[in-house]
């Protein structure tokens, strides 16, 4: 899934488990992060420094994720506890969406991921091509073109949720950019 697909089926998920309350903007900023984290952990560490077997293994696993997410939360006083879910979530949603294409091709051995490292990784066919070019070949697909009508529903109840997270985005560019 692409990075962008990865936001938009976090923010659905989040918004269909919380409902009637709009996501405030550090549960937004957290649920972001979430969605992209496995990936941040494990491509820079897999196609760079070779120091993983794959781009999805360490931050892919649910034997990692599952204990340190209950970290996260156990750790999370009142204030933060609001974040610390939408990160798990946006977290889980990854590992969710990076296994979705794969079970629903019955490609078993595909999803092994979710078990590093007690299941061996598998060895996929691009996984030395880097990041760049992962992004440089992006065709538009059914799965790439579902994925971009879950971005445009995603953004479509982001914009009625009044767009969580902007202002402070906003603010937070303008201390650093200069004008």
């Amino acid at each position: 899934m692409w990075p962008w697909g990865h936001l938009a089926v976090g923010y659905l998920l989040y918004r269909g488990i919380v409902r009637d309350r709009v996501p405030d903007a550090k549960s937004v900023f957290a649920l972001a992060l979430g969605t992209q984290l496995p990936d941040l952990i494990d491509k820079p560490l897999a196609w760079t420094v070779t120091l993983l077997p794959n781009g999805r293994s360490l931050g892919h696993s649910l034997l990692v994720a599952v204990p340190v997410l209950i970290g996260v939360a156990l750790l999370a006083d009142g204030r933060r506890r609001r974040a610390a879910f939408a990160l798990g979530v946006g977290y889980l949603s990854h590992l969710g969406g990076d296994a979705l294409y794969p079970a629903l091709g019955r490609q078993w051995d595909h999803v092994g991921f979710l078990g590093w490292p007690a299941v061996p990784p598998i060895g996929y066919a691009d996984e030395s091509a880097g990041i760049l070019a992962h992004l440089l070949n992006f065709e538009l697909t059914i799965t790439s073109g579902f994925e971009l009508l879950l971005v445009s529903a995603a953004a479509v109840l982001w914009l009625v949720d009044r767009r969580p997270g902007w202002d402070t985005m906003c603010r937070m560019l303008r201390t650093v950019v200069p004008s």
